[in-house]
């Protein structure tokens, strides 16, 4: 599996557009599920990042351009608290996201400022991604992969599903895409 972050012409710039949106909400300890190869590791330093990917080869070239970051292929015990957790054009490629968003949730400090900050195309703009794929914009690979896209509604169902709530939404890229930061539900700021 190539890192889908960089296949597709329009790919590496859609990457960063989503690292732009997630930057101003990351707080502390962060981990990053769906590292690919470690874009996102370039702007956290070394002591407070985690990164995780299930694709190896994406994992080898994020641990030679970041060696001083830490790498893993799964998920770290739910011992384990972070103060961010980010995860960027993800959830639309998991079969479960409610219990995705479990899993995280799990691996969340308890602090009032900890959230958990994710990206995902909406539904309503599929269609551009399909096609932008096929003609090579776009990650043809990450494409076939998506599960389901899922707009505000939905989010919020699955975050009310998972013991966390809905505490911001936006969009960007001309509403193509959403950013949305969940945290406890019944946090207290």
């Amino acid at each position: 599996m190539a890192d889908q972050g960089t296949e597709g012409l329009l790919s590496p710039w859609l990457r960063r557009r989503r690292i732009a949106a997630a930057l101003p909400h990351l707080r502390g300890n962060v981990l990053d599920v769906g590292c690919g190869s470690g874009a996102l590791a370039e702007q956290v330093p070394a002591k407070r990042y985690t990164g995780v990917d299930i694709d190896r080869d994406s994992l080898a070239i994020a641990n030679a351009t970041y060696p001083e970051h830490e790498f893993r292929d799964a998920l770290p015990g739910s011992d384990t608290s972070f103060d961010t957790i980010v995860s960027l054009a993800v959830i639309e490629h998991v079969p479960d996201p409610a219990g995705f968003l479990t899993s995280l949730a799990k691996r969340l400090g308890a602090g009032p400022d900890c959230r958990i900050v994710i990206t995902t195309p909406r539904p309503s703009v599929d269609w551009i991604h399909t096609a932008g794929a096929a003609i090579g914009l776009f990650s043809g690979h990450a494409n076939e992969e998506h599960e389901e896209l899922l707009d505000r509604p939905e989010l919020e169902q699955v975050a009310h599903d998972s013991g966390l709530e809905l505490e911001t939404y936006d969009r960007f890229l001309f509403g193509a895409n959403q950013l949305a930061i969940f945290r406890r539900r019944g946090a207290i700021e």
